[in-house]
């Protein structure tokens, strides 16, 4: 009469995880306003550090490329750098959000969240 119970053991069971999974998620995304990845170019004359949400956090540029008729060069290096953080950024993102996968026994390339 009441073999159907046993299904909501396991549903019980799913629900705790579901819970726990977003418990982790919440924080995996407070987290990724914390970390920090920094892109460079010209050999590291500009340097941009971003959130791994990717927002900018800082620039960072030598002095020596300050040359006045270097401005299109100049603007070109701070947009790599900018473009290389974010890439690192993203990259880093989904490195986290792998290994929080991973350790809930889901496949590491699962795209979290839906």
């Amino acid at each position: 009469m009441l073999k159907g119970l046993g299904g909501l053991g396991d549903m019980a069971k799913m629900m705790k995880a579901a819970q726990e999974m977003q418990a982790k998620m919440a924080q995996l995304q407070e987290e990724m306003h914390q970390l920090t990845v920094t892109g460079e170019s010209g050999a590291g004359l500009v340097k941009a550090t971003c959130t791994c949400k990717g927002e900018l956090k800082s620039l960072d540029i030598d002095p020596s490329i300050f040359n006045g008729d270097d401005k299109e060069v100049v603007e070109d290096l701070i947009l790599a750098a900018i473009k290389d953080a974010q890439s690192k950024a993203s990259e880093r993102a989904q490195q986290e959000m792998g290994k929080l996968t991973e350790g809930m026994g889901l496949p590491r390339d699962m795209k979290l969240p839906f």
